[in-house]
């Protein structure tokens, strides 16, 4: 696509440490930082600002893996949720989805919400990416006109409003906290036409003996929980035992039994936050250091020798030497409600 919109994709994607090959490589890694670049850079760069909306009408649901495998051939649309909430995380450890009562309140209607941990650095090319190629799965499996009744998204519009109404079908919500599909409420039952229950036992099965033990852990459950909050909210271990609905004490044993505790996991997940948005915004310490939870700026020089041996401002020049090309991208994070 980048091609013909007049640029070179190899070189695009050269520069920022990605292969071709890496592509079509189902086992290949790519940083979640090295996409949103790309995505930016090529919205910028080729002046393409519905870049992500032209990609996601590309996509096929085979960019899940084994995952689609299991979501399109799941009994009912509810069942393909369910799939898609607990694997998710094999395709992007970074995101989440699931279902919520309607942002709106109106009766009937209920919500599914997709949260991406790169929305806070600014990607928004790469949020409107992922809830494109979500509307495309969901047309696949559940019909054209499967009920969307409006979306909600993180960020204001990059191009204009008429292009999102026409790709989505529906009303469209800027600037929202968290990207959310509003849907009739009794789409979660309906059967996906020409499921294949072998397919989808097989699939699950894989799943569950290749990626059971992850999903269970508690500790990457509390991991995705803090977050969600880390940027938002006080992560503290009160608000994520509700987010997990279950008792203080009975996620501080879960914990225990894996050989942590809550704090060393906040620990980790701040220290990863941190690095992110020192690498990938241009966000002012300052308010790196409210995002991380942290009181003062001092702190946040504290922390960041503890974990790396270096300063903030050291993180964030080695990143910018080392991908120099960024300069003139303008990368801003997404606002918030």
């Amino acid at each position: 696509m980048v091609d013909e919109l007049g640029g070179d994709g190899a070189a695009l994607l050269g520069r920022f440490g990605i292969t071709p090959a890496a592509l079509t490589n189902d086992d290949a890694i790519i940083p979640a930082e090295s996409i949103g670049w790309v995505l930016e850079a090529a919205a910028t760069e080729l002046n393409c600002p519905d870049f992500d909306l032209r990609l996601a009408a590309r996509q096929d649901i085979d960019v899940l893996g084994p995952l689609a495998v299991a979501v399109a051939n799941a009994a009912t649309i509810g069942d393909a949720l369910e799939f898609a909430a607990r694997f998710v995380f094999t395709h992007n450890g970074g995101i989440s989805i699931g279902l919520i009562d309607d942002p709106e309140g109106q009766p009937g209607v209920i919500g599914l919400e997709y949260r991406d941990t790169a929305a806070a650095t600014g990607f928004a090319q790469g949020v409107g990416l992922s809830a494109g190629t979500i509307h495309k799965t969901l047309r696949l499996i559940a019909g054209e006109d499967y009920g969307l009744h409006s979306i909600h998204l993180p960020h204001p519009p990059r191009a204009p409003e008429r292009i999102y109404i026409e790709y989505f079908g529906a009303p469209v919500v800027f600037d929202s906290k968290y990207t959310v599909f509003r849907l009739s409420e009794d789409l979660p039952t309906r059967p996906i036409t020409g499921s294949n229950q072998t397919l989808r036992t097989m699939s699950v099965d894989y799943l569950t003996r290749n990626y059971s033990d992850l999903d269970r852990t508690m500790s990457a459950r509390v991991r995705v929980a803090i977050e969600q909050l880390i940027t938002t909210a006080k992560p503290d271990i009160g608000t994520v035992a509700r987010m997990l609905i279950m008792h203080e004490r009975t996620l501080q044993r879960a914990l225990a039994a894996e050989g942590t505790t809550f704090n060393e996991v906040l620990d980790i997940t701040r220290r990863d936050t941190v690095y992110r948005l020192l690498r990938e915004t241009d966000l002012p310490m300052s308010q790196i250091t409210t995002l991380a939870g942290l009181r003062e700026q001092s702190a946040l020089t504290r922390v960041v020798r503890r974990w790396f041996g270096t300063t903030p401002q050291q993180i964030r020049n080695s990143a910018r030497a080392q991908h120099g090309s960024r300069t003139g991208i303008d990368i801003r994070p997404v606002p918030r409600s």
